[in-house]
């Protein structure tokens, strides 16, 4: 695909990539070569970076193979993070709840802190329909870092649970694919009003096909949309083209594409990578 020539800085706040020698999860996969180059193509100048869900597994190697690959390139490592507990919403949830324990290849309360103090590390990153959601002890940790919080929201993560779960707490939230994954007009919907409630929720940009719903968060919400692709599921230039065709001002594009990112998250800031 051609470069693209905008103007804009853009960083990207939620890109998946997969260590060297892991197995395919069913998702396509890039070299993380192949996805600086698209990176590039698009005008992106900083990326969130993370290892994908996968069930049953302890997170560590594959943050670290992450963290490794992002070296001396324009990425951020984020260390994705599971849990133990479901929402409480359902009786079969409480049930759950009332007899999980945390095993071997859960996150932990010491692997929080030692993410958190590991300068490879800005953030976290989960997928609750995947790895379930924290547990207490390892909310607590998080907000004891106060470091930001990636989660995949859709049909098997609704706004519901999230609020339940993770929102209105010490630490950043940005919500992934407005809440909405796959193409759920009526959970974007409620996750955007949800913005109203919740101070330091934001929402992610990538997989939301629909301009009203992106053109109404930015208007109502200016300061918590951040764009993210979701590479390399979907090129990065074709998530550009998504948030420049919208009718909205250059001041409300800018927000989108860097300045909120950089607030919310410090490493995507323009002297970050002068100052590691």
């Amino acid at each position: 695909m051609l470069e693209l020539e905008h103007g804009f800085r853009i960083v990207d706040v939620y890109a998946r990539l997969i260590p060297s020698g892991r197995g395919s999860t069913g998702s396509r996969t890039i070299s993380p070569d192949r996805l600086e180059r698209e990176m590039h193509q698009a005008g992106i100048t900083r990326s969130i970076v993370f290892p994908p869900a996968v069930a049953g597994t302890a997170y560590v190697a594959p943050n670290n193979g992450v963290a490794r690959r992002s070296v001396d390139r324009p990425f951020v490592a984020f260390a994705r993070i599971n849990g133990t507990r479901e929402p409480e919403t359902t009786a079969t949830g409480r049930l759950r709840n009332a007899v999980s324990r945390r095993g071997d290849h859960h996150t932990t309360p010491a692997d929080i802190e030692k993410y958190a103090y590991d300068d490879r590390f800005h953030g976290f990153v989960l997928d609750p329909g995947v790895d379930d959601y924290p547990d207490e002890a390892v909310l607590a940790a998080l907000e004891d870092v106060g470091l930001p919080l990636i989660v995949r929201g859709g049909v098997d993560a609704p706004p519901e649970a999230l609020a339940e779960t993770l929102l209105g707490r010490t630490f950043p939230v940005v919500v992934a694919h407005f809440g909405g994954h796959p193409l759920d007009r009526p959970l974007m919907s409620e996750m955007i009003d949800l913005l109203e409630r919740y101070d330091d929720c934001y929402l992610e940009t990538s997989f939301v096909r629909y301009r009203d719903h992106l053109e109404r968060a930015l208007r109502e919400h200016p300061d918590r949309v951040l764009f993210g692709s979701a590479s390399p599921a979907c090129h990065p230039n074709v998530a550009v083209m998504e948030i420049l065709t919208l009718d909205v001002s250059e001041d409300l594009l800018r927000r989108a594409f860097s300045k909120n990112a950089c607030r919310v998250i410090d490493a995507l800031a323009p002297d970050a990578q002068s100052r590691n």
